[in-house]
C-alpha cells in the first residue's frame, strides 16, 4: 500500500465474485475497511460467504433487488465486478445514484472506458483494472488505466486498494489488453507448464504425489529465488546450466522447439481475442 493512503473511504463491490472477493479479503486483512464496505452478489449463498468479514455488509440481490443502487449511493469508490455483458445495464442502474466525486472502477475484462463514459457521463472518474488470480493469495499483479476524468488522487486511492493484494502497474488503456495476455492469462501458462512437467515426472516412474511435489515445488522455489534475487531470469538460468551438463541438454531441446516463438504466438492469440471481446464479438 502506498504511504500516502492509510485508510479508504466507503466502498461498494457490485458483483463480489472470486476476483472482487479476493480484493475485498485483501482489504480486510490490511485493516482498510473502517470506512465501510458493501458487497453485492445475486444469491444468498454467495452473499453468506462474505457476511462474516469485518467491516463488510454483504447483500444478496435475490432478497434485496435494490442492493446495487443502495450500495452505490453509499460509496465513494464503486468496483464493478459483474460479467462483462452485464456491465452496461448495471451502469445505467447506478448512474443516477452516484455521489458527487465518486470513483468507479471496472474489474470486467473487455469493457472499455468509453463504455463507462457513455453510461455514466464524461464527468465521472473511472478506472479500468486488470487483476489476476494470484490476488487470491496476495501475490497478484493488477494493471490500472485511468479515464480522462480521474485525478491523480483518484489513481493513488485505487492503486492503494489493489496493492492490498499484490503489485500494481499503471498503463494507458491502449495497453490493458496486451497486459491481460501476460499477467491476466499468464497464470494459466504457468499452470500448463507445471501440468506437463508433472506428467513428465510420472512417466519417469514417480507416483502421483511425488510427481506433483517435484514439479510444483520446483516452480514455487524458482519463483521465490527470482523474487529474492537482484539478477534477471536469464542469468539465473545460466547459473543452473552447467556446460555440457544435463540441464544444458534439456534447455537445448526446449530452444530447438522454438519456445520463444510459441510464447509470442500464444500472447498474440490472447491479444487478438481480447480485442474481439472489446468489440463485442
Amino acid at each position: 500500500m502506498t504511504d500516502a493512503v492509510s485508510s479508504l473511504p466507503p466502498l461498494a463491490f457490485l458483483g463480489a465474485g472470486s476476483m472482487g472477493g479476493a480484493i475485498l479479503r485483501g482489504l480486510v486483512a490490511a485493516g482498510l475497511t473502517g470506512g465501510g464496505v458493501t458487497a453485492t452478489n445475486r444469491s444468498v449463498a454467495k452473499a453468506a460467504e462474505l457476511a462474516e468479514l469485518e467491516g463488510v455488509t454483504s447483500v444478496a440481490l435475490e432478497v434485496a433487488p435494490d442492493g446495487n443502487t443502495a450500495a452505490a449511493a453509499s460509496a465513494d469508490v464503486i468496483l464493478i465486478g459483474v460479467k462483462p455483458g452485464m456491465v452496461p445495464d448495471l451502469l445505467d442502474e447506478i448512474a443516477p445514484h452516484l455521489r458527487p466525486g465518486a470513483v468507479v472502477v471496472s474489474l470486467a475484462a473487455g469493457v472499455t472506458l468509453d463504455t463507462f463514459a457513455t453510461h455514466l457521463g464524461d464527468g465521472v472518474a473511472t478506472l479500468r483494472s486488470m487483476p489476476n488470480t494470484p490476488s487470491l493469495v496476495g501475490k497478484g499483479v493488477t494493471g490500472l488505466a485511468a479515464g480522462a476524468a480521474a485525478t491523480a488522487g483518484d489513481v493513488a486511492l485505487v492503486r492503494a486498494l489493489f496493492e492490498t493484494v499484490g503489485q500494481v502497474v499503471e498503463v494507458p488503456e491502449s495497453q490493458i489488453d496486451a497486459l491481460s495476455t501476460i499477467s491476466g492469462s499468464g497464470p494459466a501458462y504457468v499452470f500448463l507448464l507445471i501440468e506437463e512437467f508433472t506428467k513428465a515426472a510420472a512417466r519417469m516412474g514417480f507416483d502421483d504425489a511425488a510427481a506433483r511435489l517435484l514439479a510444483e515445488q520446483t516452480f514455487v522455489g524458482a519463483a521465490a529465488l527470482l523474487a529474492s534475487s537482484d539478477v534477471d531470469p536469464a542469468e539465473l538460468r545460466r547459473r543452473v546450466t552447467s556446460p555440457k551438463g544435463t540441464t544444458e541438454r534439456a534447455v537445448a531441446v526446449l530452444q530447438d522447439a522454438h519456445l520463444a516463438d510459441t510464447f509470442t504466438e500464444a500472447a498474440e492469440a490472447a491479444l487478438a481475442r481480447a480485442r474481439e471481446l472489446a468489440a463485442g464479438a
